[in-house]
């Protein structure tokens, strides 16, 4: 809007306008009858104050004509005699004093508290239509009040209009306004002047007014004046003189494109867009001939709006009973394929419940397995003597206080580990912890080892591995040791490298009884093991344990299929809660590859929340919560991508409680399975006979429209009014529109109003 300043017809006396400071402290002049409070602004001119009258106590605006160079005294009396002319109309900022013989000069107006159109825009861009709409009826009766006195404004443009405290319009600047037996042209402002304005022979026209009106309804819609572009405005700033600038102008309008931008504002309709572009008309000929004729043209859009309804009602009555009708059937249709579709959710639910339950108990029988194959090794005599035999060995001992510390690796600890592994007093609880793989009494596992009272593995074997690497160094960090959560491990930084630090337990901190650890991954082919230990107390006295590693695979002896499967998940506190210790996509990697990705162990990128309300065995009335598999995300795991009728069940544990008698409990081991059912495949009927139902609805739809839609083109026919005479183009002479020729149109009761 900096653009936006008054082409003026005597530019040599011109000057521009400098910014000048706001916190003046005094104003020019004391004005006779009026305190003045506060600077207000500055322009060209002067300066403007805020004052009080005095006696009424009524805040005015006083502009004082401090730089006289720059004035053009004629304009300025011009103005005056205008606002005198149009005193106490409602729509005019009101001239209330007058003091050309001061020195400097000033004039006293109303203080219009909201500011102008211009400052509104500037701070919002552009109005809603509505608020828009309703501030262009108000300039536009404005408009009218003064063409009815004989006035045209000739500079009707965003900064020109005032908005009072209630929010409604004032015009102001009434330098450029011409009575009607003046027959001198006048000039706007760029952009808001209509073409044929731009001429300094031109005579005023009322459908200058009409052209700027518009404008300021296009500005005010869409933030811009029409028709203005970079490339416009440089043609004009390029040119020498006045008349050149004038005559760029012109060609500018006449040749560019029309402005669109409005036809794309929320809400806009037909009627109103054709408003725009009639009065924003090239040709004065195509445009409204006088403001009248606007707002005759928004009173037949009212009366289009309001009747419009009421078409409409009259056309789409007889379709009520229809609408209901279909409302109703399509409602039971609805209830019917829920309360089916719920059913079988249901029946699949209970189905996968019972299909986790009878999972976990595998998996607990299988844990049971093992935890009962370490006590059964701990009870047998012949162990106990080799591992009593070994552990009182004096040599041993003393080599085993000087491996003591998990984090010391140097030459002199492996020199010491070796003549460990090689003693002959160590070689028997070797040769007995081997033969445990063999034996056909115990499960399968991956490997068995023996730990001292400290930590100190003593003795191991390993299906897969024959070497001694993990013999002769402390694990008592380890969460088969010591019985918590996590392993006792931290990361520090030393020269600049992150090393893991191992931390011992107290005295007590170990195992109770028999124990399942924490899930670790296998270096070799990154599935998830546990260590399934006991302790071994001799005399009451805790003296080290027994334990054997299994892939946790091993557990899950679930059936699967393509539409339903189990997946086994680690729900104990620490680490790896929510990690996921078997499910199928692992088997299928494992097919294709040697050992899982990264991505699929330590990153832990995938974790199960078994708090998820969509795995629970039952579901709140009238809901259907599904489970989304999270693996299904992964770049391998895309077959797992879709929606799961899941539920969880945890694997319970019957141990012998200790201290209680000997008498069983039910302890819950801290891992869930997840029973998953492919949902798409579950309500298969249910789709299918939606779809047979809805084809059929669709075809008597079809058939309805068909007959319903050639009746109601009839009827909307029938009963719409012709568009209103106002919208059509009018025969306009090509002379210039005199105030004394123009039509009266009727005031609404609505404008009555706001007079």
């Amino acid at each position: 809007m900096s653009y936006d300043h008054t082409q003026q017809q005597s530019t040599d006396e011109l000057k521009l306008s400098r910014e000048l400071s706001h916190s003046r402290s005094a104003p020019p002049l004391q004005v006779p009858g009026y305190d003045i409070q506060q600077f207000l602004g500055s322009g060209a001119y002067g300066e403007v104050w805020v004052g009080v009258n005095r006696t009424t106590s009524r805040r005015v605006a006083i502009k004082f004509y401090t730089h006289r160079g720059g004035v053009d005294w004629s304009l300025l009396s011009r103005e005056v005699e205008k606002l005198v002319f149009l005193s106490a109309d409602r729509y005019v900022v009101q001239l209330l004093d007058v003091g050309w013989d001061a020195d400097p000069p000033y004039y006293v107006m109303d203080f219009i508290e909201n500011g102008s159109l211009e400052d509104l825009l500037s701070d919002r861009g552009c109005l809603p239509l509505n608020e828009a709409l309703e501030l262009f009826r108000e300039v536009s009766v404005g408009l009218m009040h003064l063409h009815g006195k004989g006035v045209l404004h000739c500079d009707l443009k965003p900064a020109n209009v005032l908005l009072d405290a209630d929010h409604k319009p004032r015009l102001a600047d009434f330098g450029q306004s011409r009575l009607s037996h003046e027959q001198s042209p006048a000039l706007g402002t760029l952009f808001y002047m209509a073409p044929e304005q731009a001429d300094l022979e031109a005579l005023p026209d009322a459908r200058w007014d009409v052209y700027a009106l518009g404008a300021l309804l296009y500005c005010m819609l869409v933030g811009e004046a029409p028709r203005r572009s970079d490339d416009t405005i440089g043609k004009i700033e390029s040119a020498t003189d006045l008349g050149d600038r004038l005559a760029r102008y012109r060609h500018a309008m006449r040749d560019g494109k029309g402005p669109t931008k409005h036809r794309k504002v929320p809400g806009i309709d037909r009627h109103l867009i054709d408003i725009i572009d009639r009065c924003l008309a090239v040709s004065p000929e195509q445009r409204f001939a006088s403001v009248q004729s606007v707002i005759e043209a928004l009173n037949a859009r009212e009366r289009a709006r309001i009747r419009r309804p009421m078409q409409v009602l009259g056309v789409v009555g007889p379709l009520l009973l229809l609408l209901v009708m279909g409302l109703f059937g399509w409602r039971g249709y609805s209830q019917a394929v829920s309360e089916s579709r719920a059913e079988i959710e249901r029946r699949a639910r209970e189905s996968n419940d019972f299909a986790a339950q009878f999972a976990a108990k595998q998996v607990a029988v299988e844990i049971d397995r093992y935890f009962r194959a370490v006590e059964q090794v701990v009870q047998d005599d012949q162990f106990r003597d080799v591992f009593r035999e070994t552990s009182d060995s004096a040599e041993l001992n003393g080599l085993l206080t000087r491996l003591h510390d998990p984090n010391d690796s140097g030459p002199a600890f492996e020199e010491v580990r070796a003549r460990f592994v090689d003693h002959p007093d160590r070689q028997k609880l070797q040769a007995q912890t081997a033969s445990l793989l063999d034996d056909e009494r115990f499960p399968e596992a991956a490997s068995w080892f023996v730990c001292d009272a400290d930590g100190m593995q003593i003795a191991a074997s390993f299906r897969d591995d024959p070497t001694t690497r993990t013999i002769g160094k402390n694990y008592a960090w380890r969460t088969y040791f010591h019985g918590g959560d996590d392993d006792l491990s931290d990361v520090t930084v030393v020269d600049g490298k992150s090393v893991t630090r191992y931390r011992i337990p107290p005295p007590d901190g170990h195992i109770q009884g028999t124990h399942l650890s924490a899930a670790f991954q296998s270096a070799a082919t990154g599935t998830w093991k546990v260590a399934v230990s006991t302790p071994i107390f001799v005399d009451g006295k805790f003296r080290g344990l027994v334990a054997l590693t299994v892939d946790i695979g091993n557990f899950m002896q679930f059936q699967r299929s393509d539409k339903q499967f189990a997946v086994l998940v680690d729900g104990r506190p620490g680490e790896n809660q929510g990690v996921i210790l078997q499910h199928p996509l692992f088997d299928e990697i494992l097919q294709q590859h040697e050992q899982l990705p990264p991505r699929l162990g330590p990153e832990r990128r995938y974790r199960v929340d078994l708090d998820d309300p969509s795995l629970g065995k039952q579901q709140e009335e009238g809901t259907t919560l599904l489970y989304t598999d999270v693996l299904g995300s992964d770049e391998e795991g895309r077959a797992y991508s879709q929606k799961w009728i899941a539920v969880k069940s945890p694997v319970l544990l019957e141990r012998v409680a200790a201290n209680n008698h000997g008498r069983r409990e039910t302890v819950d081991s801290g891992l869930a399975v997840v029973v998953q059912e492919s949902y798409a495949p579950a309500i298969a009927p249910i789709r299918d006979l939606s779809w047979r139902l809805l084809r059929l609805a669709g075809v008597a739809i079809v058939a309805f429209v068909l007959v319903i839609g050639g009746l109601w083109y009839l009827v909307v026919r029938m009963l719409r009014e012709p568009q209103a005479l106002a919208l059509a183009s009018p025969r306009v002479p090509t002379a210039p529109t005199r105030l004394s020729s123009l039509p009266t149109v009727p005031v609404t009761q609505r404008d009555r109003n706001e007079e």
